[in-house]
């Protein structure tokens, strides 16, 4: 595929994705049950895996074997990440776009879409209705197009930084735009973000080409698939990739994201923060042939198995899918959610009960508000989390890797979602997700040894809930 001249790539940039030997590899006579448990075995042991030995777990179709794989992963999410689930919501800023990806409503030519960029004014909108309702956690999302450059998206950040109301702030902004240059990146990072996403989409080489057109921008695959090795070389170490499943097979697209977590592992000694994998949804005017549409079977396969992958790294489960299969796949290894989400335009303030598919990239299987979905992560005993302290205290890229630090969790994790979770409960909860809540930090409270962290958290917890201090953590 020709590049585009002005777009340059890191040092070394090399295209790491081998199809024939991921062919191989998926055509491999199926694993036997011992092999499939050697494997099951070394995850466990929070080893990460390599593109081979997730291949055998892809093998391992029949059902008792699967029994085994989502026995595992629930295993590994509560001994790496216990039952923490950090919730965030989606802010779309612009859906101006010069692509023409044709799974995409914003696509440049569809001309049923509805175009607008948010101004200050606007944004400010936006960030206070979310902060009213108890969000921390933003990700900023931006279309491909010269007005969203890395100036651009820096004043987006620092605005969204400095939106106050009552005792309402966002903490930690992540970014979802198009790759930047390293100096872009500079600009971005200079804001104070946290994660950079940007996902693929596909790695398979001929459908990438055939859905992103070469005259655009991101029609270039190696750019795309260099993304965040200069980001990483900007000094962003936090970073996420993804894969949109629905457009080839699932199977490749898993060993695909394997093998780019390995090598940002293996060049910059740090893999990606997170991992997402949403499906094609449907959106206004795209038509997609539905041969590689990813089941709910198939769906629970990959998030188990992506989980046994890459133990280190978040997994995030996003609002496209519907709210029974997010609730069960949360025990599956997913460890991030959106919650009350909108992705129109201006939708936190503007949109009602019912999606607008003009205004929208894509259509939500699960549009219930943030106090819904924390009420019955609650009920169903996760802790919900809000907590952004370690990237303000700069434990970012290798100190993710939390099962590598002895008592990492006990002594940050846990109290910090302990403490963000009582801020919501105090400020914005209803009378019966608070109830329920305080049932759950009561409970996890127990758990927790006496000692001088429990004497200090049970001190915190009660100045959130008898005075206005907010933001203490460890």
């Amino acid at each position: 595929m020709p590049r585009l001249p002005d777009l340059a790539l890191s040092d070394g940039a090399v295209d790491f994705i081998d199809e024939d030997r991921f062919a191989a590899l998926l055509a491999a006579p199926r694993p036997d049950a011992a092999r499939v448990r050697d494997v099951i075995a070394r995850s466990l042991a929070k080893q990460p895996l390599t593109v081979e030995e997730t291949a055998v777990l892809l093998g391992a179709d029949t059902p008792d074997l699967q029994q085994e794989l989502f026995a595992a992963a629930r295993t590994l999410k509560e001994t790496v990440y216990g039952n923490r689930i950090v919730l965030f919501a989606p802010l779309y800023i612009g859906n101006d776009c010069v692509n023409e990806c044709l799974y995409c409503a914003f696509r440049h030519s569809n001309a049923d879409e509805v175009r607008r960029t948010l101004d200050a004014a606007e944004i400010r909108r936006q960030v206070e209705a979310l902060e009213q309702r108890g969000h921390k956690r933003l990700i900023l999302v931006f279309g491909e197009h010269p007005r969203y450059d890395a100036d651009f998206i820096h004043d987006c950040v620092r605005l969204v930084y400095g939106v106050r109301v009552g005792p309402g702030a966002i903490r930690r902004v992540n970014i979802n735009a198009a790759p930047q240059d390293i100096a872009g990146y500079r600009r971005i990072k200079a804001a104070g973000i946290g994660t950079f996403q940007v996902f693929q989409e596909t790695y398979h080489h001929a459908t990438y080409a055939a859905m992103h057109p070469r005259h655009t921008r991101k029609g270039d695959y190696l750019y795309r698939l260099d993304a965040l090795s200069r980001a990483q070389e900007a000094g962003i170490d936090d970073v996420g990739i993804g894969a949109l499943f629905g457009l080839y097979d699932w199977r490749f697209e898993v060993l695909a994201l394997v093998a780019h977590a390995r090598h940002l592992q293996e060049r910059y000694g740090v893999g990606p923060h997170t991992i997402s994998f949403p499906r094609v949804r449907p959106a206004l005017g795209v038509a997609l042939d539905e041969r590689w549409k990813v089941s709910d079977a198939d769906f629970r396969r990959l998030v188990a198995i992506l989980r046994l992958a890459v133990p280190y790294t978040g997994l995030i489960l996003t609002a496209r899918e519907p709210a029974e299969l997010r609730r069960e796949l949360l025990g599956f290894g997913v460890s991030q959610i959106d919650a009350g989400t909108r992705i129109e335009l201006g939708g936190y303030t503007e949109a009602g009960d019912a999606q607008c598919m003009e205004r929208e990239q894509f259509e939500l299987g699960d549009i219930r508000s943030l106090d819904a979905v924390l009420g019955e992560l609650v009920t169903d005993g996760y802790l919900p989390s809000f907590c952004t302290a370690c990237y303000r205290l700069g434990r970012t890229g290798e100190h993710f890797m939390e099962f590598a630090i002895p008592g990492f969790i006990k002594r940050f994790c846990t109290p910090n979602a302990l403490l963000t979770a009582a801020e919501y409960l105090r400020d914005y909860a209803s009378p019966e997700t608070r109830a329920a809540g305080e049932r759950l930090i009561a409970a996890e409270l127990e758990r927790i040894e006496e000692g001088p962290l429990k004497a200090e958290l049970l001190d915190r917890l009660r100045q959130i809930r008898e005075t206005d201090r907010r933001d203490l953590y460890f």
